[in-house]
């Protein structure tokens, strides 16, 4: 079992609840990379957004100041929106942090669940899935450090390319899911490890997906490959207080997202539903651990990655986090495993 963090950076407050710039968001981010990296946790993951309520735009560059004052931790994100990236740009950009981390650069990359980039960026929605397709068979051309040669509809040929710089150590690669039998099959077909979001209901039903994927891989010819979780989540010393924290911050971030897309109210019913038998990890030390254990064996998944920030609250509570994450999650998580 490995186990990584999540952040998208999103837009949080200080100690007194005041609002704190972007600039200090991405401050805290990268002491947040510090500290999971000082207490041995096995990755760490930015987001991307390009909208205001999240302060991480191009997370490459985060990525790139992080592997400058860290040792050990694999550094990623989560996800690299590629749909609206060029891939010639993402390996790039990736080859340099490989450089920078000595060999602990990795991608995942997805579709993403917002749409901003696609206009910011001059790209019709309507390729939404040919975009994501095109680019992610190139992104695998690519991360071979052959002479690529390729051709499609939404970008520029190829013909007996090298791509510089070259890199060390191969940069590893991840296709991240929401939950489309497409994509699992399509990673598959490419040959990626898996990285499922699951941000509600019980991740049990997951299973099918992963199933999939593996009788897929069979199919192929291909070995067993790694299938991982993302869940969002927040650890305090007791359950009581992971609620009192967790339901204001939700319900504000949520609560937003909500009413862009025109889901119901967010209300403390689905909040509490969630984190007692869903796919949020609020809760103390002993009670994630519990959730984290069903789920990594219901799926059979091989690395948790915790999302760790989940509306705006303050960097300290990220910390602490982290700190309980790390002390007495994993560590408790690994013995229950054993048990099994």
């Amino acid at each position: 079992m490995r186990f990584g963090l999540d952040t998208f950076g999103g837009m949080n407050v200080d100690e007194n609840g005041n609002p704190n710039t972007a600039a200090q968001v991405i401050r805290e981010v990268v002491a947040e990379a510090v500290l999971a990296d000082s207490l041995g946790i096995d990755a760490f993951n930015i987001g991307e957004h390009h909208r205001e309520d999240f302060a991480v735009s191009a997370p490459d560059t985060i990525l790139a100041g992080i592997a400058t004052v860290t040792k050990n931790i694999q550094l990623g994100t989560g996800v690299t929106v590629l749909s609206s990236e060029d891939p010639v740009r993402v390996f790039q950009r990736f080859s340099t942090i490989q450089a920078l981390s000595n060999g602990r650069a990795e991608i995942t990359a997805g579709r993403g669940s917002f749409i901003e980039s696609f206009p910011l960026f001059g790209y019709e929605l309507s390729d939404y899935a040919e975009l994501f397709e095109e680019k992610l068979e190139l992104l695998v051309e690519l991360l071979r450090e052959e002479p690529v040669t390729w051709s499609g509809r939404m970008r520029a040929s190829l013909n007996n390319q090298i791509v510089y710089p070259k890199t060390d150590k191969p940069i590893s690669l991840r296709v991240g899911v929401g939950g489309s039998p497409e994509s699992v099959i399509r990673a598959a077909r490419l040959g990626i490890p898996l990285a499922l979001a699951i941000i509600g209901g019980d991740p049990a039903r997951f299973a099918p997906f992963a199933k999939l994927y593996r009788d897929a891989l069979a199919q192929l010819g291909r070995p067993e490959l790694a299938i991982s979780i993302h869940s969002p989540g927040l650890i305090t010393e007791t359950d009581e207080e992971a609620i009192e924290i967790g339901w204001p911050a939700y319900k504000a971030s949520f609560g937003k997202i909500g009413k862009e897309r025109g889901w119901g109210e967010t209300t403390i019913e689905h909040f509490l539903g969630e984190v007692n038998g869903g796919s949020m990890y609020f809760g103390s030390p002993d009670t994630v651990a519990k959730k984290i254990v069903h789920a990594v064996t219901s799926v059979g998944a091989s690395r948790f990655d915790l999302k760790y920030d989940n509306g705006p609250q303050p960097h300290s509570v990220h910390l602490k986090t982290i700190e309980l994450y790390a002390t007495e999650v994993i560590p408790r998580v690994r013995k229950m495993l054993a048990a099994k």
